[in-house]
């Protein structure tokens, strides 16, 4: 048994990481130390502590570290952990969406320009990210249209030009019409213009142009002019007036009591590229500095495309370790910079202001949807968390269900659950669904800290009467009074209002429709996808996976050797037995059983 108390004695004086482990020795926190002692033990003594790592501590069965040379690798290594396993207690992107960057491969010989959301470490250039797939697609075109450069996936010689060529689109590297110097040329301006040197680009094509004009070829420099105003008029649209830094990113933070907003703009030549914003769940206690320590090192931990410097209210407690660590990421020097006064702190306080309007309006939209759902169904307090149930099966067969969870109007797929019926077989929704809620309900009523949390404060059934009787009958099972209505559809399958078990309908405004349709897809979905992943599974089992002593490695290897079931049906015993790990008993057992 894990003492905690004497692990906490063995701790070295040394710098490292640590991981906070509970009794089912899931990881619910990684962080870094540069005396391991000082910082685990700390954890442990009656200090002041926030709710959240109150909660935490209350969680900790059993803890591990590892010991590095220095600080600046348990940065490293603790950034690499909270990728990897995504922490519970750790400041986390709790979405996974990856954004576009424009890629020119460099190396090529004819290089191509194109839009990716994967990263690689293969010699190209990549820059971003941006904000959208609209902003980065708006300067791909851009590009395409005013440079000229090759429009095609793959570069091979060909023995005529494509029709970009005749319509001015392309200048037919591939038939040999224009030289890689002159290529190179245009890539290397485009990489000026992706780079925001929007200046160095306007002073070479303007020199370019003069070239052009000096040997008579007129239509050439009118092309290069166009190009030139084109940069300058996109260009422009994108200035952020009065700010002379061109290439940074700024941090802005603003929390209330439930959420915290970080919005961070991306400026690269005095230029706004894009913004995004990231929100952050029961962290309302947490210190400021903490918050955006974490969110950087997530949010730059694959992010290539790292500015010279970055810009934030608050001067961090590991400022020095998180700039050497981006600065050996960017093979150039990267600051964090806390301004005071001027125009930095007017940027500063722009993206503070931002994140606070976003997280107002954010809220007063969800607040709305809240309080009109308890007005309409006349709940005596506000629905802060939604559950919902769906039955998936195909007559009888498979049957699962799928449980979908709201919190404070927002969809959380964390918090999604899948059930194997147990009890029921055969057609039997109404069944299934009292099933599904009992268990749903013990599992709170048993174990209120556990996976499922709380109970909810209303149910949305995915049906009409029949289902919301089926699951207060589960609630009446488990003593406990929970609001219950269900969802109803019009002829297109989609929600048109809520009903009782009355059959009173209740008519809903088009915001909550829209929130309770996307619940209902939720649900629906995780349903759905289970039934799928079940049925696959079942249809798709072989012959073989129901034979003892038969592994996954044995039947991989026996049809890799055979080829199909029947063919091994037909082999001999001693064909059988050349297979790696059968033996003759086995060779015998496999020809009785098929």
């Amino acid at each position: 048994m894990f003492d905690i108390e004497a692990e906490l004695k063995k701790l070295p004086d040394k710098p490292g990481v640590y991981l906070m482990k509970d009794k089912n020795d899931n990881i619910i926190y990684v962080g870094k130390a540069v005396v391991l002692k000082n910082r685990v033990r700390s954890y442990f003594r009656k200090t002041n502590k926030t709710e959240r790592i109150k909660k935490m501590v209350s969680n900790i069965d059993h803890f591990e570290y590892i010991v590095v040379g220095s600080e600046d690798e348990a940065l490293i290594l603790e950034c690499n952990l909270i990728k990897k396993h995504r922490p519970k207690f750790n400041v986390l992107l709790k979405d996974d969406k990856t954004y576009p960057y424009i890629c020119v491969t460099v190396k090529s010989g004819y290089p191509n320009v194109f839009i990716t959301r994967r990263v690689l470490n293969d010699g190209s250039k990549y820059f971003g990210p941006y904000p959208n797939s609209s902003a980065a697609k708006e300067m791909i075109n851009f590009i395409k249209e005013k440079f000229q450069i090759r429009q095609c996936k793959k570069f091979r010689y060909n023995d005529r030009a494509c029709l970009n060529y005749h319509i001015k689109k392309c200048m037919a590297p591939c038939m040999g019409y224009v030289s890689k110097e002159d290529y190179k040329n245009q890539i290397d301006q485009i990489m000026m213009l992706l780079d925001g040197k929007v200046e160095s680009i306007i002073k070479s094509s303007k020199a370019e142009m003069d070239k052009y004009s000096e040997n008579l070829d007129f239509e050439k420099a009118a092309m290069v002019r166009d190009r030139i105003q084109a940069i300058e008029r996109i260009t422009e649209k994108q200035k952020v007036a009065n700010f002379s830094e061109n290439n940074i990113d700024v941090i802005g933070l603003y929390k209330n009591e439930v959420t915290v907003c970080i919005e961070i703009f991306f400026v690269r030549g005095s230029k706004m590229l894009g913004r995004e914003n990231y929100f952050f769940d029961e962290l309302k206690d947490m210190d400021e500095q903490e918050i955006v320590a974490g969110f950087i090192k997530q949010f730059y931990m694959t992010n290539l495309d790292l500015p010279n410097k970055i810009m934030l209210r608050y001067s961090l407690e590991e400022k020095d370790v998180i700039e050497k660590w981006l600065s050996q990421k960017a093979g150039r020097k990267v600051e964090l910079k806390s301004p005071q006064k001027g125009e930095k702190l007017r940027f500063v306080e722009m993206a503070e202001l931002n994140s606070k309007i976003t997280l107002e309006n954010k809220l007063k939209d969800k607040t709305e949807i809240l309080t009109e759902l308890r007005d309409i169904l006349n709940l005596e307090k506000m629905p802060l968390k939604i559950e919902s149930f769906d039955i998936s099966n195909i007559s009888g067969n498979f049957i699962v269900a799928g449980m979908c969870v709201a919190q404070n109007g927002v969809i959380k797929r964390n918090l999604s659950r899948r059930f194997k019926i147990k009890t029921i077989y055969g057609q039997d929704d109404p069944a299934c669904m009292q099933e599904v809620v009992t268990r749903r309900i013990k599992h709170s009523l048993e174990n209120p800290k556990g996976g499922f949390g709380s109970i909810p404060d209303l149910i949305l059934a995915d049906g009409g009467i029949t289902q919301i009787r089926s699951i207060k009958s589960a609630l009446a099972t488990c003593n406990v009074n929970i609001p219950v209505f269900g969802m109803v559809k019009d002829e297109h399958h989609s929600t048109r209002a809520l009903i009782d078990e009355k059959r009173n309908e209740y008519q809903i405004s088009n915001n909550l429709f829209n929130f309770i349709t996307n619940l209902q897809d939720e649900v629906h979905k995780t349903a759905i996808e289970y039934h799928r992943k079940i049925r696959d599974k079942e249809l798709t089992k072989s012959k073989l996976d129901i034979i003892s002593g038969i592994g996954e490695k044995k039947r991989i290897a026996l049809l890799k050797e055979f080829g199909s079931i029947s063919k091994i049906k037909e082999a001999s015993i001693e064909d059988l037995m050349k297979v790696k790990g059968i033996n003759e008993g086995l060779a015998k057992k496999l020809k009785e059983e098929l």
